[in-house]
């Protein structure tokens, strides 16, 4: 009865001060986190984290101290691009001097030892007896064959056999002296002379080979030890005092080769050349560098942000 007393007009005034109507249903807009609902407007999550991330970058980035350091990196790469751009002029007229040193004509072994220190690879001719009793050997060693070596470019094994090289006293009787001659490779089962009798050469023999000079011992490569004739690298001084020599040592060329003895023409004559490897790998990390530094520092203009 009330109700109807109060007509529709009523009716609307009570619901509203009852909490119903348009004022509720703002109410129950709002969200669970209590923020109050706005058509219109999406709720998003908070993004405190990322703000602070792009605050430190963009601390870094305004950071002078950080980007002048940076900069050194394609700055460096330069560097070292341009420096080996020097090495590979400097190596290339080595490699032309060593092919012409080895291609000359032979000359007479020089009577001063000194003088060799100059005549790497060079040439020399000489004439002498042998004394095979005092046999040195080299060893493991692989016969050098240009050949073989094309074929198997590339290859990860290699069929090549281990063997020795057979270093031999020659007393050259014109100079008076004694020195050490690399005779050559022979196979594993033929280290002991006594399978090659055939190939100990008897009286004087002329002999073309190259100077060799002393070498140092490589990284994991064993000593040498001379009391039980077991040597793994060219030590002149240590060799000459075995065998009573000169430190004056030479390899034979191929045509002192005889049937059933080493096999001459031993000198592996090569000089690595990678620099042009070097030159695109500096340069390529330059521009790479440069663009990321231009990229991250460079300030666009303002009207293009």
């Amino acid at each position: 009865m009330a109700v109807r007393w109060l007509g529709p007009a009523g009716l609307r005034l009570l619901l509203r001060a009852a909490g119903a109507g348009p004022a509720s249903g703002s109410a129950a807009g709002r969200s669970v986190l209590g923020a109050p609902w706005r058509p219109g407007v999406a709720w998003r999550p908070s993004r405190c984290g990322g703000s602070a991330a792009e605050a430190s970058a963009t601390k870094a980035e305004d950071d002078p101290l950080l980007q002048w350091l940076l900069l050194l990196v394609p700055v460096t790469a330069f560097g070292l691009g341009t420096w080996q751009v020097q090495r590979r002029k400097w190596k290339l007229k080595l490699i032309a001097e060593l092919e012409s040193r080895v291609m000359a004509e032979p000359i007479p072994l020089p009577a001063d030892p000194l003088e060799l220190n100059t005549l790497e690879y060079r040439p020399v001719r000489v004439r002498g007896r042998f004394d095979h009793s005092k046999e040195l050997y080299v060893m493991p060693r692989t016969m050098v064959d240009p050949a073989r070596e094309a074929q198997e470019a590339g290859r990860i094994s290699s069929s090549a056999k281990s063997g020795a090289y057979v270093i031999t006293p020659l007393h050259c009787s014109d100079l008076g002296t004694t020195i050490l001659v690399n005779r050559g490779f022979v196979p594993r089962r033929k280290v002991n002379p006594e399978t090659r009798q055939k190939g100990q050469i008897e009286g004087e023999v002329d002999l073309v080979g190259m100077v060799r000079l002393t070498e140092t011992r490589k990284p994991f490569v064993p000593e040498n030890n001379p009391e039980k004739n077991q040597w793994h690298y060219r030590d002149l001084e240590a060799m000459a005092r075995a065998t009573g020599a000169d430190p004056i040592f030479i390899d034979a060329d191929f045509q002192s080769t005889v049937p059933g003895g080493p096999i001459g023409g031993q000198t592996r004559v090569t000089l690595r050349n990678e620099h042009l490897q070097y030159i695109v790998t500096w340069y390529g990390l330059c521009a790479a560098t440069s663009y990321l530094w231009l990229k991250k520092f460079m300030r666009r203009p303002a009207l293009l942000r």
